[in-house]
């Protein structure tokens, strides 16, 4: 049998400095009889060095779309525009099949390419619960966001650093007053609720974390009576928002929503309030002016969609932890394992979806 070949692309985004498998796992993979080329990236947090050292082939950027027919093609944030048909198989995060922005186009250039999309938002176990995220650095950094935003000690524009800085700017800010604020976690129990948990202890700041009870018989007031929301619920199926433009004229204490999910443009998302994404270089957004008369603060919105790459290490070795053993199933007995499946059929439900 001709062995899975695993090719890890660059990426397109100029500050995703993420990789999918860190040189430490891809031993795993050639142990089991993987090929393992990985292309050279001026961004990516681990060197071409250590991966080549790792035992790794070394390609040049970009060069994926000349790759053989039969690889994998692996990344985590989108492609670049061109080429406008995609013949390989690709796994990376596309957000493509719940028509968001730029849905349909992803999946045209699929369509006549032949390729596939194995969306790893899409790897689920035979409950359908996710088995590989970036979910607990996703809140902890999107909370971490909030909570020095209001402390006035956010730099702009934003940068990659260690787990260590943060935390050490988040002690910084708690003894500066930051523990006198409330924050509210939505989906406080799932992987970035807990990591938004732990940014906001790291900070001494107040939490009330809410899960499926509380945010599904919703106490709107009680909400509006935090200074930070840190929203960390997806969901797949259309379901009463969180906040809605009505609400913003309310007396509320609220001032900073972390929109750590960042569907902002699927038809479920949470905060409809916000619709757009925020940047590196331009974090946070003014969503209300607020009416100091009427007892309602401006409000503010942080909806950055890739969040780990802020703490890129930390993110990357904790994500190929986590998702190399599942790589090894693409080769189980000639059939991809389970995960490999649900996300193979979430690619043809959302293909079939096109054609009616």
């Amino acid at each position: 049998m001709q062995p899975v070949h695993v090719w890890i692309r660059s990426e397109a985004r100029g500050t995703e400095r993420r990789a999918p498998v860190v040189p430490a796992d891809v031993p795993l993979l050639l142990d089991a009889g993987f090929e393992v080329t990985v292309e050279e990236s001026p961004q990516r947090i681990f060197t071409v060095e250590e991966y080549a050292a790792a035992g790794a082939s070394v390609a040049g950027e970009g060069t994926w779309v000349d790759a053989p027919h039969d690889a994998y093609v692996l990344g985590i944030k989108e492609l670049p525009d061109e080429p406008a048909s995609l013949r390989h198989r690709h796994i990376y995060f596309a957000h493509a099949f719940k028509g968001q922005d730029d849905a349909r186009r992803t999946l045209e250039r699929f369509r006549r390419g032949g390729g596939r999309l194995l969306d790893i938002e899409y790897l689920t176990d035979t409950d359908g619960k996710r088995v590989v995220a970036f979910g607990y650095w996703a809140g902890y950094v999107g909370a971490a966001l909030g909570v020095l935003h209001l402390a006035g000690t956010l730099t702009v524009p934003l940068a990659p650093m260690a787990r260590h800085e943060l935390d050490a700017q988040l002690e910084q800010a708690g003894k500066d007053g930051a523990d006198l604020l409330l924050a509210l976690v939505t989906g406080g129990r799932g992987r970035s609720g807990r990591g938004a948990h732990g940014a906001l202890l790291t900070a001494g700041v107040p939490v009330t974390r809410w899960d499926l009870r509380e945010t599904r018989d919703l106490h709107k007031q009680a909400l509006l009576g935090h200074d930070l929301l840190v929203n960390c619920v997806v969901t797949h199926t259309p379901t009463t928002p969180f906040l809605e433009r009505a609400d913003l004229d309310h007396e509320r204490r609220l001032r900073v929503l972390a929109d750590v999910t960042c569907d902002v443009t699927g038809p479920t998302n949470m905060l409809p309030v916000n619709t757009e994404i925020t940047t590196w270089e331009e974090p946070v957004r003014r969503l209300h002016s607020g009416n100091p008369e009427q007892g309602t603060a401006p409000l503010e919105v942080i909806a950055i969609d890739n969040l780990p790459s802020l703490l890129p290490r930390e993110a990357s070795e904790g994500f190929s932890a986590d998702l190399t053993p599942h790589l090894l199933g693409l080769a189980e007995e000639g059939r991809p394992s389970v995960p490999w499946q649900a996300a193979g059929r979430a690619f043809d439900e959302a293909i079939g979806r096109l054609e009616a």
